[in-house]
């Protein structure tokens, strides 16, 4: 089901999101100012030509830790970024408030809602199939049940 969905979405659209955010992450990459932003064009991209299977997730979340300096960082990029990613949300929002009308564009109104989703706050996210999102999220659960259940 979700490589019909994709191979539609990409065909309805999909290619052309996809190939705008390959070339903000190469003029991001060129302008050097630009690398933190460069990345996370780069993972947008990827949602964008196939999102049906799959997720956003935090770094801190993927990997299983996060260090102070590096959030702090991600912060302040997300802050910078935030102008344009409004613009960028509220126009992912739109459509998939368009889409959502109709009952066949129902799927794509929420894949919609994932790019505006990552849109807005971009740097230290990233894009994995649903199956290694979820085996982060168990393998996180149990790290902190384990400490929970730590007999003092």
């Amino acid at each position: 089901m979700k490589t019909g969905l994709n191979i539609l979405w990409f065909l309805l659209g999909g290619w052309a999101l996809g190939l705008i955010w390959y070339l903000a992450a190469i003029v991001m990459t060129l302008s050097i100012i630009g690398l933190p932003w460069a990345r996370a064009c780069w993972e947008i991209g990827t949602l964008s030509l196939w999102p049906f299977g799959r997720e956003v997730i935090s770094d801190a979340e993927l990997t299983g830790e996060e260090s102070m300096p590096m959030g702090i960082l991600r912060l302040l990029a997300n802050i910078i970024w935030l102008p344009f990613g409004l613009v960028l949300a509220v126009g992912h929002l739109a459509h998939a408030v368009v889409m959502a009308c109709t009952i066949i564009g129902i799927p794509f109104a929420i894949q919609d809602l994932k790019l505006a989703g990552i849109s807005l706050f971009p740097v230290g996210k990233r894009v994995v199939s649903t199956e290694l999102a979820q085996a982060a999220r168990n393998a996180n659960a149990a790290i902190q049940v384990g400490t929970i259940r730590r007999p003092f």
